[in-house]
């Protein structure tokens, strides 16, 4: 570390700071191993974390039934075959207590923490010109200096918190899923109103189902669900995982969405009827997101063949719904396409409506309009009385966590008022205009949305780190991608993504749950191993479309 003398904001004004070679913002599965990987380099590097703690989205995300849905031998670091080894998960989707453990001893057993500085969070990020550095002021006032800014700040760590008017007159209790307090919190015997059924709602839901005294359900957006099956992994188990390493290592890095599964089932065309409903129902039947993302990837594409696989699944969910038909149209879409909306994993998920004490209501017939003191108000004029409201209704994704700093490049240029317009990158790693800043889960890259995280995270934190040594290595201090090559990317992102039945489906893959936010899908859906490829095709070229000076 070393002090240099940086202009302050006020005219002829001096600042000291301290000053390093790199700067990673954030502490979850990215930012941990960007930490490992420029230290490693012998870079002189210093994290910021908003946290208390290490953990990302493991760390903030501990709301009732918090796990994730990727299987545990493929959710993983790939640096250390002893790491992988010696971490052995208690089942194939483990809970977010366990996640958060992992990663704290991924950061304990690579002494990470002594660099972190935790409860600190970066309000802004100027880029100097005349000196070519990145000047970050955190929110108490502290201010650093570095070469290269590399921001891993989630896809979802920007959680949408003022929802509806009247949040503050609620009289009861009212939690944030992503801002879930880490003091229990009891339900017991409460009548408890749950506001959001995509991915984490249905979490919530299915857990707290037993305790509450009564639950209204608030549901607008039905989802296409699939059951998990969640067995044990004992040590036998994770033995020979174990022996698979350099196998799984491989193979996520190649396939469509960074899952040891892949679309290798045969063209839909190739297929019989019959050969295609037995695909479907094993696929099913592995209790993962295989049905989604290693079956035909023609359901993407193709409107008939969308509604051959939508129906199956429907079919699925009304047979759990049997004697609730009344339900079916509320709870099962009818207008959308299963897999152009985030598929969630479950647990007895549509068993919960079945329950007496459970109501389900219909916020399409009646929205919200406004928390009240008593609960919550929708458009027919009746309120909804509860003691404890939960607040399930998402993220800013993909963008939110970087335009809450304010960042400015070039000529001042902001961060957040051009992708108030328009969200563009270069390949997800880079945006033009801010030398230096690096990103990793940034829009248009497969790591926004469609992959398995720990392995597109990782290929872009190894992609980042290889850009900086090169340029260090060739005597360059600045890397920006160039404009021509943004418009490319921009360009084929467009081409490959309107192709599919994604963008005509509204959903927060496209920031539609964001009021005002510019319509563009946020995930590259090329697939993860074919924008693996290119960044590996660019690296090996010299990093084409990134000037390096």
């Amino acid at each position: 570390m070393s002090v240099v003398q940086v202009q302050g904001s006020g005219a002829g004004k001096q600042a000291t700071a301290r000053h390093f070679d790199a700067i990673v913002i954030g502490a979850g599965v990215a930012g941990l191993y960007q930490l490992h990987r420029l230290r490693e380099m012998g870079m002189n590097v210093r994290a910021y974390e908003t946290g208390s703690n290490v953990g990302g989205t493991w760390y903030w995300n501990r709301y009732p039934g918090a796990r994730f849905d990727s299987q545990a031998e493929i959710y993983q670091y790939w640096f250390s075959e002893e790491l992988y080894k010696s971490w052995q998960p208690s089942e194939r989707f483990p809970a977010q207590e366990e996640t958060e453990r992992w990663l704290n001893y991924v950061a304990d057993k690579l002494d990470l923490k002594k660099d972190i500085r935790f409860n600190t969070r970066i309000a802004s990020a100027h880029y100097e010109e005349a000196q070519d550095i990145w000047r970050l002021t955190t929110a108490n006032g502290e201010q650093v200096t570095t070469q290269y800014l590399i921001a891993c700040c989630g896809m979802l760590s920007a959680p949408i918190t003022e929802r509806f008017p009247g949040q503050s007159t609620f009289k009861g209790e009212l939690y944030i899923t992503g801002l879930w307090p880490k003091e229990p919190v009891d339900l017991k015997g409460k009548r408890v109103a749950v506001v959001g059924t995509g991915a984490t709602g249905i979490q919530v839901i299915q857990t707290i189902a037993p305790e509450v005294g009564s639950m209204k359900i608030f549901v607008r957006t039905p989802q296409y669900v699939v059951p998990m099956k969640n067995p044990r992994y004992t040590a036998s188990d994770w033995e020979k995982w174990g022996t698979r390493f350099h196998e799984l290592k491989q193979r996520v890095r190649t396939t469509f969405a960074g899952f040891d599964y892949d679309f290798d089932k045969g063209a839909w065309a190739d297929n019989t009827p019959e050969q295609r409903a037995a695909v479907m129902e094993a696929l099913y039947e592995d209790g993962s997101l295989a049905p989604w993302l290693a079956g035909f990837p023609e359901m993407f594409v193709d409107e008939e063949v969308s509604e051959v696989v939508s129906e199956f699944v429907r079919n699925k969910m009304r047979e759990r719904l049997k004697s609730r038909p009344d339900l079916w149209d509320l709870l099962i879409p009818q207008d959308y396409g299963f897999g152009t909306h985030r598929v969630p994993l479950e647990n007895k998920y549509l068993e919960v409506y079945l329950q007496p004490n459970v109501e389900a209501v219909d916020c399409r017939k009646a929205p919200i309009e406004r928390v009240v003191p008593e609960g919550l108000q929708t458009s027919d004029g009746k309120v909804h009385e509860v003691d404890v409201i939960i607040l399930a209704v998402g993220f800013d994704a993909g963008s939110g966590a970087l335009t809450r700093i304010d960042i400015r490049g070039r000529g001042k240029r902001s961060l957040q008022e051009e992708w108030s317009k328009e969200i563009r990158t270069s390949m997800g790693l880079q945006v033009h205009g801010y030398p230096n800043l690096f990103t990793t889960g940034a829009p248009l890259a497969p790591s926004a949305a469609l992959c398995n995280m720990t392995t597109c995270l990782q290929q872009q934190v190894d992609w980042i780190t290889d850009c900086i040594a090169y340029a260090r290595k060739n005597g360059k201090k600045v890397v920006e991608a160039t404009q021509e090559f943004e418009d490319e990317w921009v360009r084929h992102h467009d081409e490959v993504a309107n192709a599919t039945l994604l963008t005509k489906t509204d959903s927060w893959y496209m920031g539609s749950n964001v009021e005002g936010k510019p319509r563009r899908l946020l995930s590259y859906v090329g697939g993860a191993g074919a924008y693996h490829s290119k960044c590996d095709e660019l690296a090996s070229q010299g990093y084409p479309g990134f000037a390096m000076n």
